[in-house]
């Protein structure tokens, strides 16, 4: 999916540093802006509560394998990383 920057600026309403903003659009390129405009992530992101954005980013860690929702250990960790990133300026 390819990442829209308008809309995940749309989506996102306060200033973010650039590390925070960073590790927003790496998830929303995975896994698309439109699955995370409307999601606890953002509404959080949105609301100031940025240790409660940043732990939503766990929750982004599953895959369709055979029409099933399964965690991936390689998301995990992506996940994880990009959880870091966006509490580094927190």
């Amino acid at each position: 999916m390819q990442l829209n920057q308008q809309e995940l600026d749309k989506a996102i309403t306060v200033d973010l540093s650039d590390r925070q903003l960073g590790a927003i659009a790496s998830l929303s390129f995975n896994v698309g802006v439109s699955h995370i405009g409307n999601s606890t992530l953002v509404r959080k992101v949105n609301a100031g509560d940025y240790t409660g954005a940043a732990n939503e980013f766990l929750r982004w860690d599953k895959a369709d394998v055979r029409g099933r929702l399964v965690q991936l250990p390689g998301l995990t960790r992506r996940r994880y990383a990009e959880r870091q990133l966006f509490l580094q300026d927190s």
